[in-house]
């Protein structure tokens, strides 16, 4: 299986690398920060089994304060993306906090409910622009010396921060601390019992998960030179829910899949105006009928012959605290 995997991913990076002179730019910018957004999302959900519908307001708290860096103070890009992903953690910590002391649908209305405040505040605060958010953020330069307006280079500079992303959200997923959000995943009484602090977990996990979208969502800023209301709207909650299933949940190229799928059907069905959530909604409908692992649960489950090999997140954990002791 390794020289197979290597052989994938070696084409997704030179398809990566290849994709700007192909594809219109500002589509894969789009695509990009949405598939970090839902790897973001796939952490809390997927890994630790916390089901949050309101993590529109991570990522567009994180847009808003790009934005406003980036036209009221010029700040250099870098700083702008790094203070989104502060804010949203921040915003993820006091979220979390209040959320994770509650289990199920119950947890889901909280953040539901926070993240409504959280759009409340984006409408009425002057800073944010109310309805017409902000609007023609600059992209500025990297380093003050490459020149993010180029459509080009702000690829590159995405693509990096992405995979970026991607190198830590792996290795969070298949650390100790991995290994214990997957027990605790599966039987969370269990993992009490042993003397671990659930809620700890949760809220780490919660304020990574929280610090990613917003990095997505300043990167969203900077790429489509706007931040909206759209950004912290309960729709987007929604739609990186729907965008983590159909891709893999708790698989980790399974969210990014997702979100091309996603970005690419509404890039192309736009004409159909408020029909696209009709078609969107019957695709993840026959994937779940279809896919019930997602489209890369599925791959996985074939390549591994018919069946993926089951998960064993006691046996692993067990062998970290093993070799820690």
């Amino acid at each position: 299986m390794a020289p197979r995997r290597a052989l994938i991913t070696i084409a997704a990076v030179a398809g990566a690398v290849a994709a700007p002179f192909l594809v219109y730019p500002d589509f894969l910018l789009q695509a990009l920060c949405f598939a970090l957004f839902a790897s973001a999302f796939n952490l809390l959900f997927g890994y630790a089994g916390v089901l949050s519908f309101g993590h529109a307001a991570f990522f567009g708290a994180g847009a808003y304060v790009a934005a406003y860096l980036m036209i009221a103070l010029a700040a250099p890009p870098l700083a702008a993306l790094a203070l989104g992903a502060l804010v949203a953690a921040a915003l993820g910590g006091v979220i979390g906090a209040l959320a994770i002391r509650r289990s199920g649908v119950y947890l889901a209305m909280i953040t539901l409910s926070l993240a409504e405040i959280v759009y409340f505040v984006a409408l009425h605060v002057p800073a944010t622009g109310g309805e017409d958010g902000l609007q023609g953020v600059p992209r500025g330069r990297l380093f003050g010396v490459i020149d993010l307006e180029d459509a080009r280079a702000m690829y590159f500079f995405a693509l990096l921060i992405y995979l970026g992303g991607m190198a830590f959200l792996y290795r969070v997923a298949h650390s100790p601390y991995g290994r214990i959000l997957a027990a605790i995943k599966q039987n969370e009484e269990r993992a009490t019992s042993l003397g671990y602090h659930v809620g700890r977990y949760k809220l780490l996990a919660f304020v990574l998960s929280a610090a990613f979208s917003g990095l997505a969502g300043a990167l969203k800023a900077l790429s489509l030179h706007f931040a909206a209301l759209g950004d912290v709207d309960w729709h987007t909650s929604g739609e990186v829910i729907l965008m983590t299933l159909l891709g893999g949940l708790g698989t980790l190229a399974g969210p990014s899949v997702g979100a091309f799928l996603v970005v690419t059907l509404a890039d192309q069905l736009a004409g159909l105006g408020e029909w696209v959530n009709f078609v969107l909604g019957a695709i993840f409908v026959l994937c779940v009928l279809l896919f019930r692992r997602g489209i890369v649960g599925e791959a996985a489950a074939w390549l591994h012959g018919g069946g993926a090999p089951p998960r064993r997140p006691w046996r692993r954990w067990q062998r970290a605290e093993a070799r820690e002791r």
